[in-house]
C-alpha cells in the first residue's frame, strides 16, 4: 500500500486523536466476549491473507535493502512465516488471558461500614511509536484491545507496506466483532512531525511508548508531553559466578549472545569470575567465534583466550545488536554487580551459580527490570513471561517495569460500596 499524501499533518492528526478518544470510551465498555471474537477475527484474517502480508514485507525489504539498511535491521524488519505464525498465535494466547478490566482487588471493610477496594480501568488512548519490526503492530493492537485501550500507532518508514497490511486485518476484526474500527489507527504517513504531534497531544493520547533506537527514545523523552513508558538501552549481563555449573554457563552465555542478536534482551557483555575464568573463556571463545560473534576483551580476558580484541572503556557501554560481545574476568560477584551497576542499563542480568545464596544476593541487589539464576536473558519476553505478548519493557520504576503486559496498560481507581452511610 503506497504512503497517502497528507498535506495538513497538524490537522490529520487532530483528527486521529479525535477518533481515538471517541473509540477509547467505546473500548472502555466493550466486554470480554466482544474484544476476544475481535483477536479470534483478526487472526484468522491474517492467516487467510498470508501472501498479501508477504508481498508487503518482500517490498519492504527491498526497498530497506536498497537504502543500505543492516543486517540486523533487515532481520527485525523481515516477516518470516515462522513470525507471521507467532503473531497469530499471540493473538490467541492474548485472548486466552484473564480480561482485566473491572476486576476489584483489596475490597475491605472500614470502621464507617464502607468498603473501599481498587478496579482495574484501561489507561485510554495509547500512542505506540516503533521501528522496523511490523509484528509489534499486531502485538500492540491485540493488547491494546484486550486492555480496552485505543491505540494510535507510529510504525517506521522502513516498514511501512507491512504495517498497513497487518492494519488491514485488525480493521477487518474489529468491525467483524462490532467494535469501532477507529479502536487501532495505524498512521498513514511516516512525516516526523506526525510524531511530534503524537508526543505533545495529552487531551487526546494518555501515555506513549516508544519502541525503537536510543535516538528515537531520547528525542521522544525529552520532548513529550504525555507520560511515557520506555527504556533506553538493553546492555544485559551474564556473570558466570566461580560456584557455577559449567556446562551450564556455556550453554546459557551461548543462547543470551546468539539465539539472536539484535534485541534488546540479548546478552552484551559477560562477566566471568576469576576463580573459573581460565576454565570456562577457551570454551566459550570457540563457541562463540563459530557462531561469528566478535570478542572484546580485558587485559586478563586476552591472556587467556588467543585473537580477542582489546575492549575500550566505551566498549562495557555499548548495546552492539550485532555479531559483538564484550568479555569482562572479575574477582567476585562483588565486582560484578558493581560492573552492571556501573555500565548496565537496568534491563535483564543474570548469574550462573548454584550458590543459593548468591543467587538470592544477586535477585536482591541488581537493580534491572528482570533479573535471572541460571537463565538466558532472552527470556525477558512478555511471550516467555505468560503475558502472552508485550508492548515493550519498561525500565523505568513507574507506571510498569519490566516486560508491559495487558496489566501495564492499566490503571487502577478507588471504588467504594456502601449502604447510606454519611461521614460523621
Amino acid at each position: 500500500m503506497p504512503e497517502t499524501v497528507i498535506n495538513d499533518v497538524a490537522r490529520y492528526m487532530t483528527e486521529v486523536g479525535a477518533r481515538a478518544r471517541a473509540a477509547a470510551r467505546a473500548m472502555a465498555r466493550a466486554d470480554t466476549a466482544a474484544k476476544n471474537a475481535a483477536l479470534a477475527a483478526i487472526a484468522g484474517d491474517l492467516d487467510r491473507r498470508r501472501d498479501a502480508l508477504g508481498q508487503a514485507n518482500a517490498a519492504d525489504l527491498e526497498a530497506g535493502a536498497a537504502k543500505g539498511l543492516d543486517a540486523a535491521l533487515l532481520d527485525r524488519l523481515e516477516l518470516t512465516p515462522a513470525r507471521i505464525d507467532a503473531m497469530i498465535d499471540g493473538l490467541a494466547q492474548i485472548a486466552a488471558l484473564p480480561d482485566p478490566i473491572g476486576a476489584i482487588t483489596d475490597l475491605n471493610y472500614r470502621p464507617s461500614g464502607i468498603q473501599v477496594g481498587r478496579m482495574r480501568v484501561p489507561l485510554g488512548v495509547v500512542g505506540i511509536i516503533y521501528e522496523s519490526r511490523p509484528n509489534v503492530t499486531a502485538d500492540a493492537a491485540a493488547l491494546c484491545l484486550k486492555s480496552g485501550n485505543a491505540a494510535v500507532l507510529r510504525g517506521g518508514s522502513e516498514a511501512f507496506a507491512s504495517n498497513q497490511a497487518i492494519a488491514d486485518s485488525v480493521r477487518a476484526g474489529l468491525v467483524a466483532a462490532g467494535l469501532p474500527a477507529d479502536a487501532v489507527q495505524v498512521l498513514q504517513t511516516t512525516d516526523r512531525a506526525a510524531v511530534g504531534a503524537m508526543i505533545t497531544c495529552p487531551e487526546y493520547i494518555d501515555v506513549i511508548i516508544p519502541r525503537g533506537g536510543k535516538g528515537l527514545i531520547e528525542r521522544i523523552s525529552r520532548d513529550a508531553r504525555v507520560p511515557v513508558i520506555k527504556h533506553l538501552d538493553g546492555i544485559c549481563h551474564v556473570y558466570i559466578d566461580d560456584r557455577a555449573d559449567l556446562d551450564k554457563a556455556l550453554a546459557v552465555a551461548l543462547n543470551a549472545k546468539t539465539q539472536r542478536l539484535g534485541t534488546c534482551n540479548t546478552m552484551e557483555t559477560l562477566l566471568v569470575a576469576e576463580g573459573v575464568a581460565a576454565q570456562i573463556l577457551p570454551r566459550l571463545a570457540a563457541a562463540m567465534t563459530e557462531k561469528g560473534i566478535e570478542l572484546r576483551g580485558c587485559e586478563r580476558t586476552r591472556a587467556l583466550v588467543d585473537g580477542v580484541a582489546a575492549a575500550t572503556d566505551a566498549d562495557w557501554d555499548t548495546e552492539y545488536l550485532g555479531p559483538i560481545l564484550a568479555v569482562r574476568v572479575v574477582a567476585d560477584m562483588d565486582a560484578a554487580i558493581h560492573h552492571i551497576e556501573s555500565h548496565g542499563s537496568h534491563h535483564t542480568d543474570s548469574i550462573i551459580t548454584q550458590d543459593y545464596g548468591r543467587a538470592r544476593r544477586f535477585l536482591r541487589e541488581v537493580d534491572s527490570s528482570s533479573v535471572m539464576v541460571n537463565a538466558s536473558t532472552r527470556f525477558a519476553d512478555g511471550f516467555e513471561y505468560g503475558l502472552g505478548a508485550e508492548i515493550g519493557i519498561s525500565t523505568d520504576k513507574f507506571h510498569a517495569r519490566g516486560p508491559v503486559g495487558l496489566e501495564g496498560l492499566t490503571s487502577q481507581k478507588f471504588v467504594v460500596l456502601g449502604d447510606g452511610q454519611v461521614r460523621t
